[in-house]
């Protein structure tokens, strides 16, 4: 029966990998409309020939590795579990350990180094086609490093959360994930609060803006859009890669609008402008906290489904999967298995609630600067720095594109120029 069930695994894995292949490489159209062509919406106005040829290239590999990098993850964990490495990982845990606590944080390392070593060859070629195409800029100790740095972030909150989550489990078999999910307010907030000043500084070194006289005019603008800012931050990426970005991190205190340094050297300071307004707009419309209150609320539903469908599964494959209850720590594969499944169903949804909100900080920052060239410009520049294709293929924009497409937001910006005669 394991050996069918592996069998068939594996024939899925690779049909489903051929079937994205064809997909993305062959199938989906990405070009834009002919009515687009030769205005500031078609790439070949701002790229030359060989960047636009490497945008559609590097934008394809990157959505396809996207695609088949989840399923890998499911195929493993379901191996993991199939094959009985989990119960024997489970059993060494108990016979190592005395205190249970212990035994779940063992398991967990044991779980995400395995993940680690089977997904970082994915990682490096990853890492060595971004550096190809000239995205990347990083050396590869800095790359491994920031690699480390992830497993052990990754694994402190993973083994916070499975103990708490399995200890739950025991006491409270049947209402684990309601107060899994209570737990997990405060824990998200906490988490949202640190991650500026503790986790992200881990990776790359913040700063106030040196450039004061820009930092005057976004504090200017940000008075204009009544938040209160003593500083604008910006991040040393350059070291790392070449493509632009700008970003709302934090919550209460530590809130924080980060420049990377790349869109410092590559923007003139009416781009930076539009660009610091948009992110703005994010604090003034409450993005993050809505963004929390939609997070907390897909967890309240995402725990009630897993607890459901961990024991409906164990039920009727429980021999298959070696398993008795879900409360045994042997049973964590087939909860990340579960819950990465229902990530990835909830990406649509997830995605088009962000292209909103995105949408909605462009038509702020449209608004707020009075300068749909600038705005225009900065896509373009945004789009041929991170060669970013302007129509992605469909599924591209349901389950990976949290921002409109450069298509849509320099049409966005283009409604405006004619709106307001500009």
């Amino acid at each position: 029966m394991r050996k069918k069930w592996f069998l068939a695994a594996i024939g899925l894995f690779l049909l489903y990998v051929f079937s994205i292949y064809i997909y993305l490489f062959h199938g989906a159209d990405t070009s834009i409309p002919d009515s687009l062509n030769g205005t500031s919406v078609d790439p070949k106005t701002f790229m030359d020939d060989e960047t636009l040829e490497n945008s559609e290239t590097y934008s394809k590999i990157r959505n396809f590795f996207f695609f088949i990098s989840t399923p890998l993850e499911w195929l493993f964990l379901g191996i993991v579990l199939v094959s009985g490495l989990s119960k024997r990982l489970d059993r060494w845990g108990r016979d190592s350990w005395k205190r249970q606590f212990v035994q779940t944080g063992a398991y967990v390392f044991w779980i995400s180094l395995l993940l680690f070593v089977v997904f970082l060859p994915l990682s490096y070629l990853r890492y060595k086609i971004s550096l190809s195409y000239g995205i990347s800029t990083q050396v590869f100790s800095s790359w491994m490093k920031d690699n480390l740095i992830e497993f052990w972030v990754d694994y402190a909150m993973t083994a916070i959360v499975v103990i708490v989550l399995y200890w739950l489990i025991r006491k409270s078999p049947k209402r684990w994930w309601l107060f899994g999910w209570l737990l997990s307010i405060p824990f998200t907030i906490f988490v949202m609060f640190i991650q500026p000043v503790v986790i992200d500084p881990l990776y790359n070194e913040f700063y106030p803006l040196q450039n004061k006289e820009l930092e005057e005019k976004i504090l200017t603008l940000a008075a204009k859009a009544d938040i209160p800012a003593d500083h604008v931050y910006e991040v040393n990426m350059s070291e790392k890669t070449n493509s632009l970005n700008a970003y709302v991190t934090g919550v209460g205190t530590n809130s924080r609008i980060v420049l990377w340094d790349t869109t410092l050297n590559s923007l003139d300071d009416d781009e930076i402008l539009f660009i610091m307004a948009h992110e703005m707009a994010h604090y003034v419309e409450k993005h993050i906290y809505l963004g929390i209150g939609g997070y907390l609320l897909l967890t309240l539903a995402g725990l009630w489904l897993t607890d459901k469908w961990m024991k409906r599964s164990i039920r009727k494959r429980g021999e298959l999967y070696q398993l008795e209850s879900m409360q045994e720590i042997a049973s964590l594969p087939l909860f990340l298995l579960i819950t990465s499944i229902l990530l990835f169903a909830a990406n649509p949804i997830t995605n088009y609630v962000s292209r909103v909100q995105e949408t909605r900080a462009d038509q702020y920052a449209l608004k707020m600067t009075d300068n749909p060239e600038a705005a225009i410009t900065s896509f373009q520049k945004l789009s041929e720095s991170g060669l970013s294709q302007m129509n992605p293929a469909l599924l591209v924009k349901l389950f990976r594109n949290s921002h409109p497409s450069m298509l849509e937001r320099i049409q966005l910006a283009k409604e405006y120029e004619e709106t307001h005669g500009k």
